[in-house]
């Protein structure tokens, strides 16, 4: 069959067997591509080009190739807006049961929806298993209202607000919503919060818009310039008026809460502004203050009442709170959180915390015991300080049942684990984890159990690709695998390197496998490069520093030269913060100049560890410390066979005393 005819031509000749383009066995691993392979990728390139040509060209050239269906799919992909619902349905049926089928239909249905074709929307959605998509999910909610009038105000409401760009589908639904009375025209007014608070003006003004066209150009003139909307303003009482002062009190406070605080403080908005409204602003300045590390952050929170706030507010408040060593507002600002928020392991450890420190009755002692006893475990950060609140220790727990070779065959011979293994050992990394990641999810029978998990893991770490052993093993519920979840590749070079120079290999590997998964030519977008995700800048200095005289920039992603340069810098960091893993694994991420300022200037208090860590300003580094620091526990548990504790990892973190030496300034 000509392969550039194939999707026109599937409608007469017939559905293909799914086992016509995938091999009976994995594929093993090869040191060289395929003509197919090379074809593969040209298809790839063309497809991010938006070449329709070039593709139909390379399309005959992998037919019968195990990646044949992402061939297929950016031919078809690039020219949906074009393709007949014939060809689309061809391919659909042609790649049943795949990724590709519903990545597809994902896009299709977008279209569909954009288009306002919902008769074909209809009877199309029922057969998405993806199921992920906010747009897809407000435009088949729009559709449901639409034909039954069920209600699906609240479902709307929530995925609405959740969305972090402004978006059509959702705006659409919001829309219909509000028109029919079902949503209250409040909604919109946390839409537009929530956009001005973020940066997204957009939001706000999309969010406006939906009330009153005219609002739009308002929005915009907010988010430029607060002062100038607020300055002579006069509510009288008009609800509308006093949300648009709302939002330009917001928006001040985003650029400096100091003078949001003055300008809220002033006695005409304590007098017209609700309580409702002046509590979001407060929380924005807190918010906004909290991240600055100022001391005054708690009491700008304090100023308002935690019922009204956002759960954002109230993560900040928490961490003011901490901060100031004040258990009765943790424990407040915890009590308030939505159910959602409430059940994340931070707030279930902090609020044990609150609650057993305040010891104000025995139900609160006894509620402070079952909250971290249902946290409890060596999954994560929080988990392992549970465990310790309890009076425990980390210990690796016991292996699973060893996998039968049923189970093994199991992930071996699934077709869209074969087809992610090939394409991310021929460098489609991107294409392989997500079709990786939605074959374990399995959508179509509700996702893989625990012996499947492992088994896909096994099989991820017989090829050596990391990231989708540790990603894959770590989903598990009930059994629990160490050496899937915490391997260690590469362990006589990074034994030998770190007793060279006398490190922590634990503390190396936790910090190996948060920054690249263990992949050789992992490159982030800013440029790091390597296992230890080293920049090129900071490669070139610490090579001169620990003797690499003859390091060449190329070389930034050779296996031993990326560890002894990552592990020379780490061991720089670490002594130049006195030994503290929590403050040099931050200085790895963010560099060193910022935890020197987090540590607080003399006079600040001393505090946890994981009180400063939580206390991080920027949302990746303070993920990436207690990571780090909970892998790095794991770890030694599984190499010294030992109970260890993360407690003692993390120490204490303050000021720099006076008799500490200099740091060393010209650390990159």
């Amino acid at each position: 069959m000509q392969f550039h005819n194939i999707l026109t031509s599937i409608a007469l000749t017939g559905c293909v067997a799914l086992s016509a383009f995938t091999p009976a066995h994995a594929q093993t691993v090869e040191t060289r591509k395929t003509a197919a392979d090379e074809a593969i990728l040209d298809m790839s390139q063309a497809f991010k080009r938006g070449d329709i040509k070039g593709l139909n060209a390379l399309l005959p050239k992998v037919e019968g190739h195990v990646l044949e269906p992402w061939g297929a799919y950016w031919a078809l992909r690039a020219r949906l807006d074009q393709a007949s619902p014939g060809e689309i349905q061809a391919f659909l049926t042609r790649y049943i049961g795949t990724y590709q089928e519903d990545r597809l239909r994902n896009d299709w249905l977008l279209m569909l929806g954009q288009r306002r074709e919902w008769n074909t929307f209809m009877v199309e959605h029922p057969s998405y298993r993806m199921g992920d998509d906010r747009s897809v999910r407000c435009y088949a909610l729009l559709t449901e209202f639409s034909a039954r009038q069920i209600e699906v105000a609240n479902l709307v409401e929530a995925l609405w607000l959740s969305q972090p760009n402004a978006d059509e589908a959702c705006a659409a639904a919001a829309e219909q919503q509000l028109k029919a009375g079902k949503l209250k025209a409040h909604s919109a007014w946390v839409r537009a919060r929530l956009g001005m608070e973020n940066d997204r003006p957009r939001v706000a003004t999309q969010a406006l818009g939906l009330l009153n066209g005219d609002w739009a150009d308002t929005a915009s003139a907010i988010y430029s310039k607060p002062e100038q909307f607020l300055e002579g303003r006069v509510l009288a009482l008009r609800p509308r008026t006093k949300e648009l002062v709302t939002l330009a009190l917001i928006r001040m406070a985003v650029a400096d809460p100091e003078a949001a605080a003055l300008e809220v403080d002033k006695l005409r908005w304590k007098t017209q502004l609700t309580q409702e409204e002046r509590s979001w602003i407060w929380g924005v300045i807190g918010k906004r203050s909290a991240l600055k590390l100022s001391n005054g952050a708690l009491a700008h929170f304090m100023n308002g009442q935690d019922k009204f706030m956002h759960d954002d507010h109230l993560a900040w408040k928490t961490r003011a709170a901490l901060r100031a060593g004040n258990w009765e507002q943790v424990a407040s600002a915890t009590a308030a959180m939505s159910e959602g928020q409430a059940k994340d392991s931070t707030w279930v450890y902090w609020r044990a915390r609150a609650l057993a420190a305040l010891g104000k009755t025995e139900a609160d002692r006894a509620e402070a015991t079952r909250l971290l006893q249902s946290i409890a475990s060596v999954r994560g950060f929080y988990e392992q300080l549970a465990l310790e609140e309890l009076g425990q220790r980390i210990i690796a727990p016991p292996a699973p049942i060893a996998l039968s070779l049923e189970e093994k065959d199991g992930a071996r011979l699934n077709p869209g684990l074969q087809r992610s293994l090939h394409a991310i050992r021929i460098g489609l990394r991107t294409e392989g984890v997500r079709e990786w990641n939605y074959s374990t999810n399995l959508h179509q029978r509700g996702g893989m159990g625990d012996r499947e998990l492992l088994a896909a893991a096994d099989l991820a770490c017989q090829r050596e690709v990391w990231d989708r052993c540790i990603n894959t093993s770590e989903r598990t519920k009930v059994e629990m695998d160490f050496t899937q979840r915490f391997p260690m590749p590469h362990k006589a070079a990074v034994l030998q390197r770190t007793a060279q120079i006398g490190l922590d290999p634990a503390y190396v590997y936790g910090l190996i496998r948060q920054e690249s998964r263990f992949i050789m030519d992992a490159r982030s977008g800013v440029g790091a490069a390597g296992l230890m995700q080293v920049m090129p800048p900071t490669a070139s200095w610490t090579a001169k520093k620990i003797g690499l005289t003859d390091f060449k920039p190329h070389q930034i992603t050779d296996r031993d030269t990326n560890i002894a340069i990552g592990t020379g810098y780490l061991k720089l960091v670490l002594d130049d913060f006195a030994g503290s893993m929590p403050m040099a694994a931050a200085a790895y991420n963010a560099g060193p100049s910022r935890p020197r300022n987090w540590r607080g200037q003399p006079g600040a208090p001393v505090l946890e560890a994981a009180i400063w860590a939580e206390n991080v300003p920027f949302n990746e580094t303070r993920d990436y410390v207690k990571k780090v620091l909970s892998n790095t526990t794991n770890y030694a548990a599984l190499i010294s066979g030992q109970p260890q504790s993360l407690k003692n990892r993390l120490g204490l973190v303050g000021p720099k005393s006076a008799n500490s030496t200099t740091p060393d300034a010209n650390l990159p």
